[in-house]
C-alpha cells in the first residue's frame, strides 16, 4: 500500500515535470522572439556603459575643469561672474547649459541658485535651486533651506515655512536641523501662529539643546507663549 506521504510526493513531482515540460515547449515555439529580446538587452545595456564611459565620463572631466574658475569667484562672492563667467572661463549657467548630462552641471544648478540669492534675485533663486536634484548629506537640506530663504523674502510665508520643514526633515542632525526649525518658528511667531511656533522651539529645545539655537531658545519659547495668552 502506497503512504499518502509518498503519493503525494508523487503529484508533486508530476507538477513539476509537467511545469518544465510546459516551459520547454513555450522556448521552443518562442525560440527567436526571445533571442531577439535578449540581444536587445544586451544591446541596450552596451550603449548605455559606452555612453557613460565614452560620453558622460569625457564631458564630467571637461565640466569640472570649467567650473573651477566659477567656483572661485562663488567663495569670493563674486556671484555675478560665478554666473556668468569671465569671458575666459564658463559660469554656472553655462556649465548648465553646455554640460546637461554631468554632475557639474547638476551641482551648478545648487550655485547658480545660492548666487541668486546673494543678488536679490529670489525668484531666479528658487528657480534654480528646485532644479537641484543631487542627493547630499548636506547641502541637499541647505538648497531646501535656500528655497525657504528666497520665499522669505517674497513675503510668501506659507511657502518659506513649507521648505524651511522640508530642510529639517530632510537629513536631522545637529547643525541644519535647529537651524530651520528656528526659522520655521520665527516665521509662524510673526504671523501670530503661536501654536505653531511653539512646537518647532520645543522640538530644539528637548532634541538640539547643545546647538546654537538651542542654547537661546527658551526665550523664544516664553515669547511666544506670551503670545499665546494675549
Amino acid at each position: 500500500m502506497v503512504s499518502k506521504s509518498k503519493g503525494k510526493q508523487e503529484d508533486n513531482l508530476e507538477v513539476v515535470e509537467h511545469a518544465l515540460t510546459n516551459t520547454e515547449h513555450f522556448i521552443e515555439q518562442n525560440q527567436r522572439t526571445i533571442t531577439i529580446a535578449l540581444i536587445a538587452i544586451v544591446a541596450v545595456v552596451g550603449i548605455f556603459l559606452g555612453y557613460k564611459r565614452f560620453i558622460v565620463s569625457p564631458k564630467e572631466k571637461e565640466a569640472q575643469s570649467q567650473m573651477f574658475a566659477a567656483e572661485q569667484y562663488f567663495e569670493k562672492d563674486s556671484f555675478n561672474l560665478a554666473l556668468n563667467g569671465d569671458g575666459n572661463y564658463l559660469g554656472f549657467l553655462d556649465i548648465i547649459d553646455q554640460y546637461k548630462v554631468t554632475r557639474s552641471a547638476k551641482l551648478a544648478h545648487y550655485y547658480s541658485g545660492i548666487s541668486y540669492l546673494k543678488l536679490g534675485k529670489f525668484q531666479d533663486a528658487i528657480d534654480q535651486l528646485k532644479k537641484f536634484t543631487l542627493k547630499d548629506e548636506m547641502v541637499s537640506p541647505i538648497s531646501k533651506g535656500a528655497i525657504g530663504d528666497a520665499y522669505s523674502e517674497l513675503g510668501r510665508t506659507d511657502e518659506a515655512v513649507d521648505y524651511y520643514m522640508k530642510a529639517a526633515r530632510m537629513r536631522p542632525n545637529n547643525f541644519v536641523t535647529p537651524i530651520y526649525l528656528m526659522k520655521a518658528g520665527e516665521l509662524l511667531e510673526a504671523n501670530k501662529e503661536y501654536t505653531k511656533a511653539i512646537p518647532l522651539y520645543k522640538e530644539i529645545q528637548k532634541d538640539y539643546p547643545e546647538s546654537n539655537e538651542g542654547r537661546k531658545i527658551e526665550k523664544y519659547i516664553a515669547r511666544a507663549e506670551a503670545g499665546l495668552v494675549k
